[in-house]
């Protein structure tokens, strides 16, 4: 692709035009909403260099009257006083260009002060493929299988929990209900399907409905709380030796974060009577991760802000071994 000389829009600020004669940027910038003259701007002044200052004992470099020994935009040398470890150059290196800071918008300069801008209507640079997977703590993201056998490990020893504690509710719901049921079905299969003569429901049906949800929703958050806010596991997870942690820190979550992570999956339980909306939303909720990049985050972990990583084993590089605090207190209420 080859961009004709002329006045351009400057793709570091959008709100300039400047010429581009082929190879790079020259001359100053005019607003962009500026008629630009017919030819290229006249060529810029060659800088006077200054001869050098006399170099003062005390400071160890250059200094003038009334001014610092060091302008604020000269590059630093690596390892200097104030300078980032494994850095070098100016301040301003590798950030983006703004309006009035060296090395922005320069002629023949792109918005980092290197040679060699993109021309008018180039792309800039980007990461060539695809980017690396995140490794939050230096650890790898579990994998989506992972997570769903995890998810239904959980689901089993919660409802054999139900089965222990909910069993005499749902049978006297079913005892309610059973009539009803059998006679709709008994009229299904014979092609009738008219709802006259059908025998009532039970008064206490819908009682027992609301208790059996309400507990199966307390057993839930039983279950999984207090063990995601101490360890980040639940037995699922404990199995798959994946965990959840949070975003910020390598922690435990803490009880407020924990039921934080829960009540967006096990709170809509209490709606699964409104035409099964409450599992609609689970089932959004559950999937959501698939469609979420980098971190794999599903509903629950963004609003915890948590990602879910796999737990090394003790004789894997990803181990850490540098943590001062191995249990340091996570957040609550």
């Amino acid at each position: 692709m080859s961009v004709q000389p002329g006045w351009h829009v400057d793709p570091a600020e959008p709100t300039t035009r400047r010429w581009w004669d082929g190879e790079g940027w020259i001359g100053a910038p005019i607003p962009v909403d500026a008629t630009p003259p017919d030819g290229p701007p006249p060529p810029e002044p060659e800088p006077v260099e200054e001869p050098p200052a006399p170099t003062s004992p005390a400071a160890g470099g250059p200094t003038t009257a009334g001014r610092p020994s060091a302008s604020p935009w000269a590059p630093t040398a690596p390892g200097a006083p104030g300078t980032p470890p494994g850095t070098s150059g100016p301040p301003w290196a590798g950030q983006p260009p703004v309006a009035g800071r060296p090395g922005a918008a320069q002629p023949g300069v792109d918005g980092v002060g290197q040679p060699g801008g993109p021309p008018p209507g180039w792309p800039y640079p980007t990461w060539p493929g695809r980017p690396p997977e995140p490794r939050p703590h230096g650890v790898p993201l579990a994998g989506y299988g992972a997570r769903l056998v995890a998810r239904l490990i959980d689901f089993g020893a919660v409802f054999l929990l139900n089965a222990v504690v909910n069993g005499w509710f749902v049978w006297r719901y079913f005892e309610e209900t059973a009539p009803y049921l059998r006679e709709a079905v008994r009229r299904a299969m014979a092609g009738d399907s008219s709802r006259e003569g059908l025998p009532t429901i039970g008064e206490q049906a819908g009682g027992l409905q609301i208790a059996i949800l309400v507990i199966a929703t307390a057993l839930w958050f039983a279950y999984e709380v207090p063990t995601m806010a101490s360890g980040g596991q639940t037995l699922g997870k404990r199995l798959l030796r994946i965990r959840a942690v949070p975003v910020d820190a390598d922690q435990p979550l803490g009880f407020g974060r924990a039921t934080r992570r829960w009540s967006t999956m096990g709170m809509p339980t209490l709606l699964w009577f409104c035409c099964g909306f409450g599992l609609l939303l689970q089932f959004v909720d559950a999937v959501s991760a698939l469609f979420d990049h980098p971190l794999r985050q599903a509903l629950h972990d963004k609003r915890a802000q948590t990602v879910v990583v796999q737990v090394p084993r003790p004789d894997s590089p990803d181990t850490p071994t540098d943590r001062a605090d191995p249990e340091p207190p996570g957040d609550t209420p």
